[in-house]
């Protein structure tokens, strides 16, 4: 499935945003919040511009020239805050503006054709101006969100605009401010390099935690796998992992590659295990589609059967074989069933209604039984040899009927059979006894023996006459004993 193989393209995509990730927000950061290098002063009104102003030959060969400095906008600065800064500086003549720096003082500009007053509180609010953009780097510092690259970029213009400034104020007071704003900056600096290894670190450990729940994955493959709820899972990852690589810091590249590296090949051994379960599913059901088409076959060929018993026992041997066979795929195994069911529901139901036409016969036939087994019960109690010899003649006539019906249902079948045995048992019994009156051979085998028991009645006599000893003589009487039963019983 597309949305679990993993390509290489996934890989570079990876390489991708790791290096593009950080280099957006630091640029989302840096947009956010201006540096103090960008503060500019605001613009001059049009009145407060001055006029051209053409320095000597002197002045040019003395010193480089400056350009007149424009007279800025009301910028709200208390009124004892720039006199502090003008304090610093003077004003000649000719409207040259100069600040003391250090032990001498330099020429900052000119200003010429407006009172000296109004040309030392330009450059005295310029130098508030620069103290500004300080306090703002300072304010900026303490910000969470302030990158490496704006504290170098800030600090480098700030040296820039510091080092020889042309503004009046306390130039020392702002380079000292600048040298600790920069001592700042460097500590910042090292914090937010503490502060992003540890979130780098943080971050291979949660990568690696997802890296490692897919190897589990890939490790725990095996027969018993659900393979579409393993897929669900591994897909579950893989979003993490994406949105990891969003939301969290940039980490190392080697890190980031030797991570993947493992992600994508626990995915890998994954995909590749499914591929070859479904192959192994795929040949088991095609297997087991061949088995129940050649099962249908043979049914279709054994529906017509009015071999009601054998077929049966076939199409009973039929299904076994269909449990056996396997699963085809649900929708295969259910238009495969259907074939099947058609097929022995054909024979069965032909089975069902000659039976049930059986069963009506049947039903029919028991009626008829039942009325000669009302005729046959009334031939006894036969009292003589004459009444039974009528009513075995009776009997035998009934019994041919009987036997000319047909089936009954088997539940009834013992029943009606045991009372016609009962009949012919009464009409035997008086019969038997009339043989056994006039049979001249019984009579001579009843004499016979009557003559051996006698004899050995006497011999037993004189036996326990003779004996001594108590124990043997209770077992000659009893002996004794017995055959004196013998010889009543044929009395």
């Amino acid at each position: 499935m597309a949305d679990e193989n993993v390509t290489e393209s996934e890989n570079t995509t990876e390489t991708t945003e790791q290096a593009a990730a950080p280099a957006s927000q630091e640029q989302a950061s840096a947009a956010a919040t201006p540096s103090p290098a960008a503060v500019k002063p605001a613009a001059p009104s049009p009145a407060a511009m001055p006029k051209p102003h053409a320095p000597s030959p002197a002045a040019f060969a003395k010193k480089p020239q400056h350009t007149a400095a424009p007279a800025p906008a009301a910028t709200g600065y208390a009124e004892d805050q720039v006199k502090a800064a003008e304090a610093f500086g003077r004003v000649d003549d000719n409207g040259t503006v100069y600040v003391k720096d250090g032990e001498s003082e330099r020429e900052v500009g000119q200003f010429p054709d407006v009172s000296k007053e109004e040309a030392l509180a330009l450059y005295a609010r310029r130098f508030l101006d620069l103290k500004g953009k300080l306090n703002l780097f300072a304010g900026r510092l303490k910000s969470n969100n302030i990158k490496t690259h704006e504290i170098d970029e800030t600090i480098k213009t700030l040296a820039e605009e510091t080092a020889q400034p042309d503004v009046v104020g306390d130039l020392a007071a702002l380079k000292a401010q600048f040298e600790t704003l920069k001592a700042e900056g460097e500590a910042r600096k090292a914090k937010i390099a503490e502060t992003r290894k540890a979130a780098i670190a943080k971050a291979v450990e949660e990568r690696t935690a997802i890296v490692v729940k897919a190897e589990e994955l890939a490790s725990s493959l095996g027969d018993n796998t659900n393979w579409r709820s393993t897929a669900d899972k591994f897909r579950s990852l893989f979003d993490q992992w994406q949105e990891h690589q969003r939301t969290t810091v940039r980490i190392d590249k080697a890190d980031a590659d030797a991570l993947w590296k493992r992600f994508s090949s626990a995915r890998t051994t994954f995909n590749q295990a499914r591929r070859k379960w479904a192959q192994a599913r795929d040949t088991e059901r095609n297997t087991a589609k061949e088995a129940k088409e050649a099962i249908i076959a043979e049914a279709n060929a054994l529906k017509d059967s009015t071999a009601w018993g054998e077929t049966s026992h076939k199409f009973n041997e039929l299904m076994d074989r269909w449990k056996q066979a396997g699963r085809a795929g649900r929708n295969e195994d259910d238009a495969l069933w259907a074939q099947f069911r058609a097929a022995a529901d054909t024979f069965f139901n032909a089975r069902q209604a000659d039976r049930d036409q059986i069963s009506s016969s049947e039903k029919e036939n028991l009626a008829k039984k039942e009325e000669l087994l009302t005729k046959a019960e009334a031939l006894v109690p036969v009292a003589d040899e004459a009444a039974a010899k009528k009513a075995r003649q009776a009997l035998a006539a009934i019994q041919e009927e009987w036997d000319q019906i047909g089936y009954v249902p088997r539940d009834d079948m013992r029943r009606i059979e045991g009372r016609l045995d009962a009949v012919d048992k009464q009409i035997k019994a008086v019969e038997d006894a009339a043989w056994k009156k006039s049979d001249p051979e019984a009579d001579a085998r009843k004499s016979s023996f009557e003559q051996q028991i006698n004899a050995q009645l006497e011999e037993l006599s004189a036996k326990i006459a003779a004996e001594s000893d108590p124990k043997k003589k209770a077992q000659l009487e009893a002996e004794k004993a017995t055959k004196e039963q013998w010889l009543n019983a044929i009395k």
